[in-house]
């Protein structure tokens, strides 16, 4: 019987230019925080923050180098953008989207700090 063998070459995985970046927002009130932004179709329920004790809500995002908009939903309703981040460009709502770049050589680009912020805009309510 003949023995089989691979004549494929293995791949070579190329290094990832991810980065985490990690999105924080201040509310002791909020029974629920979420990131949206156009690195997740602002989808409110694809990533939900983690509540400390003390209501900061955290999460972290693996992006690739870029300019990124963003806001958080507060108890699945309320859209505000980041009030810690001066960094933000008008929406087709009339509000604001906050803005965060990654940059390629910057494992901890954008991090940001507590805060109570402002959002994106909701189904059937202005952004």
């Amino acid at each position: 019987m003949k023995e089989r063998t691979d004549r494929r070459s293995p791949r070579i995985r190329k290094p990832s230019t991810k980065r985490t970046v990690t999105f924080e927002y201040f509310d002791p009130e909020a029974t629920v925080v979420t990131l949206v932004g156009d690195f997740n179709g602002w989808d409110p329920q694809r990533r939900p923050l983690k509540r400390d004790a003390g209501g900061l809500w955290k999460g972290r995002v693996r992006l690739e180098p870029g300019r990124y908009q963003y806001k958080f939903v507060i108890n699945g309703h309320r859209w505000e953008e980041d009030p810690l981040n001066l960094q933000r460009v008008p929406n087709e709502h009339g509000t604001f989207n906050s803005v965060r770049t990654v940059g390629s050589n910057d494992a901890t680009a954008g991090a940001s700090r507590p805060h109570t912020g402002a959002g994106h805009a909701e189904q059937g309510e202005a952004r």
